[in-house]
């Protein structure tokens, strides 16, 4: 029962949405680092192709870059191709990480950005999902399944958002759509977990910590922001061994936000 053996990542197929920057990026690097084959998907191929380039620096693992668009029905489907295609034997781990957010006010919020975030956020995820789940399969057995990792959000969780009503419900959705996943799959050796991270320094958040970076930080007890390794540690957590009995959970990688009364 060494460390290597319960939470060792080296070889193992790893596809992860939305991977070339933030939350995505962070996770792609310690499985890369670890020794993992990663796939990484975003619609900005450049983006892809400079992450790409950056991890195989590192001399461990592999990143292959894909342009995908995970929106619609048509570039959720040529993605899920193209990986079966060049994985026939199948992979070991799904990360939906790719999202979108919108922050407006309540009265104004137009429909159609409600709907583009659900789409993408919910939507998407599940239909990835479940168009590799034979590649999943593949790979998965009662000992060690395969692995589906959603990153939530602990806006999912509480209102750390205000104006982003859109956001809040589809990161809720997937913590509890994860949970109905999980019984599903369990027949088919694959486990379905969520990570809800806490405030990175992301795109995502950049506005929110130009205006206040010193609030958005103590609004967690630890007092810091995550840290790359931080969400890395989680995601290779639950893609290893070690985690082969844990399903339909969410983790909180959030430096304690979530345990406060306010936000």
């Amino acid at each position: 029962m060494d460390i290597s053996s319960l939470f060792g990542v080296k070889g193992k197929i790893i596809v992860v949405s939305g991977g070339s920057r933030g939350l995505g990026k962070m996770i792609s690097t310690g499985f890369v680092t670890n020794g993992a084959k990663v796939y990484i998907a975003s619609r900005d191929y450049k983006a892809c192709l400079n992450t790409a380039a950056e991890l195989n620096s590192l001399g461990a693992g592999k990143c292959i870059p894909i342009q995908a668009d995970f929106s619609n029905d048509e570039g959720i489907a040529s993605f899920a191709s193209k990986i079966l295609q060049l994985e026939p034997a199948g992979i070991d781990v799904l990360i939906n990480n790719a999202g979108v957010n919108w922050a407006e006010e309540i009265d104004t919020h137009p429909i159609s950005e409600f709907e583009n975030i659900i789409s993408v956020n919910v939507t998407g995820v599940f239909f990835l999902s479940q168009k590799l789940i034979p590649a999943l399969e593949k790979r998965g057995t009662a000992e060690n399944p395969s692995r589906i990792i959603n990153i939530g959000s602990i806006a999912g969780l509480a209102i750390t958002k205000k104006k982003s009503f859109s956001y809040n419900a589809s990161k809720a959705a997937i913590h509890h759509m994860s949970r109905a996943m999980a019984l599903a799959l369990a027949e088919k050796n694959i486990t379905v977990n969520n990570v809800a991270p806490g405030f990175f320094d992301t795109l995502m958040m950049a506005k929110a910590l130009e205006a206040d970076r010193d609030g958005v930080v103590r609004s967690a007890p630890l007092n810091r922001l995550g840290r790359p390794t931080d969400i890395a540690a989680v995601c290779i957590y639950l893609a290893s061994p070690g985690s082969a009995y844990l399903t339909g959970s969410t983790i909180k990688v959030d430096g304690g936000t979530t345990i406060k009364s306010k936000i």
